[in-house]
């Protein structure tokens, strides 16, 4: 097993120098797993920012191979969950097959204020 970390060149780069966006966890078969960091972007509105967090997580998962389909597992924090279907409309602009397993809870706040929404990923992608 090899497990590489990175912030791929053809992505918006990360927010901070302290952490990756993405760790590759490379299987004997050929086949990996993704593990996205927490994403956060900017926008006046949560629909705004949530269509900027997919958009980046499609460039990171592009730059590694794989597509939302790919995708089995994610997790959502977002500051009012009151807004949830507001959220959820734009996700499923993205996420189009098969919903993955999901979590999404309310949090105080992110660590950046302005921040309304904040989503992670893992995604298993194929062997070649």
């Amino acid at each position: 097993m090899q497990i590489t970390l990175g912030n791929p060149a053809s992505a918006p780069q990360p927010l901070s120098p302290y952490y990756s966006q993405v760790a590759r966890v490379e299987q004997a078969d050929g086949s990996a797993l993704l593990f996205l960091s927490g994403q956060i972007a900017e926008g006046a509105t949560l629909a705004e920012q949530t269509r900027g967090v997919f958009e980046t997580i499609d460039a990171l998962l592009r730059a590694h191979g794989a597509t939302f389909a790919d995708v089995i597992n994610i997790r959502t924090c977002l500051t009012d969950i009151g807004r949830l279907e507001e959220y959820g409309a734009v996700r499923r602009t993205f996420l189009t097959g098969t919903p993955p397993t999901s979590m999404t809870f309310e949090v105080p706040r992110l660590f950046r204020p302005e921040a309304q929404v904040e989503v992670e990923v893992v995604a298993a992608v194929p062997a070649a």
